[in-house]
C-alpha cells in the first residue's frame, strides 16, 4: 500500500471516531460548560494525562465541584515534569510536555476527552511521502505533537474505556489508581501497565483482615462499574474458598441518590447478624453509605472494611466520624512526596497559570469566591495550601510521580537505543512504534521512585503489591478522630489486635456470623438456603464427631475422647478388692471360714464325746465342707473373670450348697424314714447307717458334680465383656444370669425337699431337738432365697452391687446352717462339758425330771420299756414305742454297727452308743 493510501485510510479511521464522538456528545450531552481544554505545556515529547479534576454531574457528566485528590494528582504529574525537565542526567538536552486532560470521574466522559489524543495524533501526521497534484508540498492544518504515552486514568471504569481507544492507536498507558482485575488481561489492554496492583492482592488483605477477627457472615456493597464489580467479584470468589458467607450484596448505580444509599442500608438490616460490610466503591458512595446509616441511626451497628476507594480520606468521614468509627480500610503502602507539599504551598491563583482549573480548586478549598482582577476579593492572596490549613498529600501522588518517571526513563533508554550519537529527539524516536515501546522499553525500566521503593512491572504490567492497614478511631481523651496504622499486607497479613479500636472506643472483637461455633462434641444441622447458618446438635455421650455434620457410635466397649475426634477402648472393669462392694463380702466371709475351721476344729478334738458321736459324725464333717466351700466361694466370685476361675466359680456354688442340703436332706429323711417305721412296725428301717448315710449324701452331690460337669462342656467357660451402661465395660464370665440360676434348681429342689422334711419331723420328742434346728436352718434358708433371686436380677444393671448380693446370700446360707446346726453343740462342748455325757444324749424329760447327779433311766430300761411297748402296742399306743425305738436310735448312733435282721427291740438292746 502506498503513503497516499495508507493517509487515505488513517484519515477515514479519523473520521469514523470523530463521528462517534459527535454523535455521543449530541446523545448523552457529554462536554459540561465547567470543562476547560486542559493542560497543555509544549516540549520535546509530549505526555498525556487523564485525571478526575471534576466530580461526576447529577445530569451533567461533570458537577462545579472540584475533586481534591483528582487536582493533587494532576499537580503531582506536572511537579515531576519539572523535576525530570531539571534533571541533568534523565532525558537531557530533551524537555517533557504535557498534555492533560479532565475525565470528571466518569468513563463516557473520558473517552470522549481521550479523543483529543487520537486526534493529536493524526494530525501529526509524516508528510515526507506526500505530494499534491500540482506539485506544491502539502500542508496539514494541526501540527500539535502527538502524546508518547498517557499518565491515567484514576477510575478503573475510566482506564478500561480508554484502554481499548488507545490500544487501537498503540498509544501506551500506565495508570497510578486503577486496580480492576481485569486490566492485567494483556490479551484485551495490550498497551496498559500500572504503578500499583490489581484489586485481587486488595480483596486478600480484605480476607484475611476479616478471617483473623473471625468474621464468616459478612454482607457486601459495592459501586457500579469495574473498580467495584471486578473487586467484589474477586472479594466473593475468595470469601467462597474461606466458608465466609455472603448474607446481602448490593450494587450502588452511578446514579445513586439519598433514597437509594438508604434502601441499601435497610436491605442489610434483613440479616442482623451480618455486622460485617466490606465496601469496595468509590469515595463518593462510601460517604452515602455513611450518610444513611448517620440518618438511619445505626451508629455502631456495623462494622466497615473498606477498600482504598476510602483509604485514608478525612474529607470522607466528615461529619460522620461517630458512624466510621472503629472501620477498617486498606491503602496501597505509600509515603508522602518530599518536596510536594512545599509545592503545593507556592502555589496561588496568581502564580499558577498553566493550571486553568487551579482558581476553582483554590475557591473550593478555602470556601471562598474569587473576584474579577482589581476588585476587593473575599479569598486573601496571602492564604496558602498547607496543613495547617487542612491539606492532606493524597496518597497516590507518589505512584503518580512514579508513573511520570516510568515514561521518563523508557524514553531515556529508547533515545539512547534510538539515537546514540544525538542528545535530543531523532526522527527514527519519533517514529518508534508505541507498542514496541511500551513492550521493549516501559515494562522494563525498574528504579528507585520518589519515595525510595523500587518501582518495576510484573509481565502482566502490574505494580508491586503492599497495603496498609488503617483504624479510624478516636483520639482517647480527645473527641477528634484519625487513622491509625494498625498493620500492613505484602503477601501476608500482619496486624496487631491490640490496637485495633472499635465503635465506642472498646478493644473486644465483634462479632458477624450467623450461627456461633458449635461446641465440642456438636455437629451442625444446615439451615436450607444459607451455608453458615445452622443449628448446633450434640452427639450422644458414646457417639464421635466424622466431620462437622456427621455423628459416628464408637461402638460397644469404646467411647470417645473429650474433643470427640477418635475413640478409644473403655478400661475392663470388675470387682476391686479395694471397694467396699469386695471388702464387706470379704469380711463376711472370712469371719464364716474362721467359725467353721473353729467347729471343725472342736468337733475333731472331741470327735468321740458322745454329743459329736450323737450328731452323725460323718454328715456333720460333710456339711462343714459345704459350708466351708460357700464361704470360699465369695473369693472366686470376686477374683478377675478368666477360664479358670470362671470354671471354679459354676463348679464351686453348686457343689458347696450340694453338700449343704444333700447333707441335711439325708439327715431329716433318716429321721422321718425311722419314725414312721416305728410307727407301723418294730422293723429296723434300712440304709441308716452312717456309711448308708455318707453314700446316699455323696450320690446326691454327685447329681449336681454330673450336672455342672455336662454344662461346662455343652458352655465352655470363659471371660466375656458386658456392656450395662455404654461407658462400661465390665469383664464377666461368660455366662447368662439366666442361666446360673438355673444351676440352682437341682439345690433350690435340695431345699424344698428336706424343708418338706423339716416340717414333716417337727413333731418328734424333745430329745430329737436338732430336728427343730434343722427346720429353722431351712425356713431361713428359704427366705434367703426367695429374696436373693429378685435383688440379683434388679441389681443387673451394676455389676458390683449383682456380685455383692450372691456373695452375702451364700455366705448367709452358710451362716444359717451354721449357726442354727452347730451353735448348740459347740455351746455343749465348750461351756458345759459336764453336759457332753452318755446320759444327757438320752431323754431329755428324764434329764429334766432329776438331778444332774442323780441316775437316769437307764439304756436297759428304755430298751426294755422300747420292747415292751412294741409287744404290747396296742396298749401302750403307736406313738410312744415310736418315741423310745427314736431315741435309741437317734442317740445310740451305734445302733446300726452291729446290724442285723432280727427284732427292732431286741437290736435296741444290744446296741451300744458309742
Amino acid at each position: 500500500m502506498s503513503a497516499h493510501r495508507r493517509v487515505e485510510a488513517t484519515v477515514l479511521a479519523w473520521a469514523w471516531i470523530s463521528w462517534l464522538a459527535s454523535v455521543a456528545l449530541f446523545m448523552g450531552q457529554i462536554r459540561s460548560e465547567v470543562a476547560a481544554t486542559g493542560v497543555q505545556l509544549d516540549g520535546d515529547l509530549i505526555l498525556g494525562g487523564l485525571f478526575p479534576v471534576h466530580e461526576k454531574g447529577d445530569k451533567t457528566p461533570c458537577s462545579s465541584a472540584v475533586y481534591d485528590r483528582g487536582l493533587q494528582r494532576l499537580e503531582a504529574m506536572l511537579y515531576a515534569v519539572d523535576l525530570i525537565n531539571k534533571d541533568p542526567v534523565l532525558l537531557p538536552n530533551i524537555t517533557l510536555g504535557v498534555h492533560i486532560l479532565d475525565t470528571c470521574s466518569r468513563d463516557t466522559y473520558a473517552l470522549n476527552q481521550s479523543l483529543e489524543f487520537i486526534r493529536v495524533s493524526l494530525d501529526a501526521l509524516d508528510t515526507s511521502g506526500l505530494e499534491c497534484s500540482d506539485g506544491k508540498e502539502p500542508r496539514v492544518k494541526y501540527r500539535a505533537k502527538p502524546v508518547r504515552g498517557v499518565v491515567g486514568g484514576s477510575y478503573s471504569s475510566v482506564s478500561l474505556q480508554v484502554a481499548n481507544l488507545f490500544r487501537l492507536f498503540h498509544i501506551p498507558q500506565v495508570s497510578p489508581a486503577s486496580t480492576a482485575r481485569a486490566l492485567s488481561d494483556k490479551d484485551r489492554y495490550e498497551f496498559f501497565a500500572r504503578t500499583v496492583p490489581p484489586d485481587t492482592f486488595q480483596a486478600m488483605a480484605m480476607m484475611d483482615v476479616m478471617q483473623l477477627f473471625n468474621w464468616s457472615y459478612i454482607s457486601t456493597i459495592y459501586s457500579e462499574g469495574s473498580y467495584g464489580e471486578f473487586g467484589i467479584e474477586v472479594i466473593h470468589n475468595l470469601a467462597g474458598a474461606r466458608n465466609i458467607c455472603i448474607a446481602v450484596s448490593e450494587k450502588i448505580p452511578h446514579n445513586a441518590d439519598h433514597r437509594l444509599y438508604e434502601d441499601i442500608v435497610m436491605s442489610l438490616l434483613k440479616k442482623p447478624t451480618a455486622r460485617a460490610v466490606v465496601l469496595f466503591t468509590r469515595a463518593e458512595d462510601a460517604r452515602g453509605v455513611l450518610a444513611a446509616a448517620h440518618r438511619l441511626n445505626l451508629t455502631s451497628h456495623f462494622h466497615w472494611i473498606a477498600s482504598d476507594g476510602w483509604g485514608k480520606q478525612s474529607h470522607l468521614v466528615e461529619g460522620l466520624q461517630d458512624v466510621a468509627e472503629g472501620a477498617i480500610t486498606v491503602e496501597l503502602t505509600s509515603q508522602p512526596v518530599r518536596g510536594f507539599d512545599e509545592y503545593m504551598a507556592s502555589l496561588t491563583p496568581t502564580n499558577n497559570k498553566r493550571n486553568p482549573w487551579f482558581k476553582e480548586y483554590w475557591e473550593t478549598f478555602f470556601g471562598c469566591k474569587l473576584g474579577p482582577p482589581g476588585s476587593d476579593l473575599s479569598c486573601p492572596q496571602h492564604r496558602r495550601i498547607t496543613k495547617e490549613a487542612g491539606y492532606q498529600q493524597d496518597p497516590k501522588v507518589q505512584f503518580v510521580m512514579d508513573a511520570v518517571y516510568a515514561f521518563a526513563y523508557a524514553l531515556s533508554e529508547l533515545q539512547r537505543s534510538s539515537c546514540p550519537a544525538e542528545s535530543h529527539v531523532c526522527d527514527a524516536m519519533n517514529s518508534y512504534d508505541g507498542g514496541a515501546f511500551y513492550r521493549e522499553y516501559l515494562l522494563n525500566v525498574s528504579f528507585k521512585g520518589v519515595v525510595g521503593s523500587q518501582v518495576k512491572f510484573d509481565e502482566r504490567g502490574d505494580g508491586p503489591a503492599r497495603y496498609t492497614i488503617y483504624n479510624f478511631r478516636k483520639i482517647p481523651g480527645t473527641t477528634s478522630y484519625n487513622y491509625s496504622v494498625v498493620g500492613t499486607w505484602y503477601r501476608e497479613l500482619n496486624l496487631n489486635l491490640s490496637e485495633v479500636s472499635w465503635s465506642g472506643n472498646t478493644y473486644t472483637i465483634p462479632t458477624s456470623v450467623c450461627s456461633h461455633p458449635c461446641q465440642v462434641g456438636e455437629i451442625k444441622i444446615m439451615q436450607q438456603g444459607d451455608t453458615c447458618c445452622w443449628i448446633c446438635t450434640p452427639c450422644k455421650d458414646w457417639e464421635m464427631m466424622v466431620g462437622e455434620f456427621t455423628c459416628k457410635d464408637c461402638g460397644p466397649g469404646r467411647w470417645p475422647y473429650e474433643d470427640k475426634m477418635g475413640c478409644y477402648d473403655l478400661p475392663h472393669k470388675y470387682m476391686s478388692w479395694t471397694s467396699i462392694f469386695a471388702i464387706v463380702p470379704v469380711a463376711i466371709s472370712c469371719l464364716g471360714i474362721m467359725l467353721t475351721l473353729t467347729v471343725i476344729l472342736i468337733f475333731c478334738r472331741h470327735d468321740d464325746t458322745p454329743i459329736v458321736k450323737a450328731s452323725g459324725r460323718e454328715l456333720s464333717y460333710m456339711l462343714l465342707c459345704g459350708i466351708l466351700i460357700c464361704y470360699l466361694n465369695t473369693f472366686l466370685l470376686l477374683a478377675m473373670p478368666g477360664m479358670v476361675v470362671c470354671a471354679l466359680q459354676r463348679f464351686g456354688v453348686g457343689f458347696g450348697f450340694s453338700m449343704i442340703y444333700g447333707a441335711l436332706l439325708t439327715k431329716t429323711n433318716r429321721i422321718s424314714r425311722i419314725f414312721d417305721s416305728a410307727s407301723r412296725s418294730a422293723r429296723r428301717p434300712g440304709f441308716i447307717s452312717p456309711k448308708s448315710q455318707v453314700i446316699i449324701t455323696c450320690s446326691l452331690v454327685s447329681v449336681q458334680v454330673v450336672a455342672t460337669v455336662v454344662w461346662l462342656i455343652i458352655e465352655p467357660p470363659g471371660a466375656r465383656f458386658d456392656y450395662p451402661t455404654r461407658d462400661q465395660a465390665i469383664l464377666k464370665c461368660r455366662i447368662k444370669d439366666s442361666s446360673f440360676l438355673l444351676s440352682l434348681v437341682y439345690n433350690m429342689f435340695l431345699i424344698t425337699t428336706c424343708t418338706v422334711y423339716a416340717v414333716k419331723t417337727r413333731k418328734i420328742p424333745e430329745n430329737f431337738n436338732e430336728s427343730k434346728f434343722i427346720g429353722f436352718t431351712m425356713y431361713t434358708t428359704c427366705i434367703i432365697w426367695l429374696a436373693f433371686v429378685p435383688i440379683y436380677f434388679g441389681t443387673g444393671n451394676s455389676f458390683e452391687v449383682q456380685i455383692t448380693t450372691l456373695c452375702i446370700a451364700i455366705s448367709l446360707s452358710a451362716s444359717v446352717a451354721l449357726v442354727c446346726l452347730y451353735s448348740p453343740k459347740i455351746y455343749i462342748i465348750v461351756f458345759h462339758p459336764d453336759k457332753n455325757v452318755r446320759k444327757l444324749t438320752m431323754n431329755s424329760a428324764t434329764y429334766k425330771k432329776a438331778p444332774t447327779a442323780s441316775s437316769a433311766v437307764s439304756v436297759n430300761h428304755v430298751a426294755e420299756m422300747t420292747s415292751k411297748r412294741v409287744e404290747g402296742s396296742k396298749q401302750v399306743g403307736g406313738s410312744e414305742a415310736a418315741h423310745g425305738a427314736g431315741d435309741a436310735l437317734a442317740h445310740g448312733h451305734g445302733g446300726g454297727q452291729s446290724g442285723g435282721n432280727g427284732e427292732r427291740g431286741s437290736t435296741l438292746k444290744e446296741t451300744p452308743i458309742d
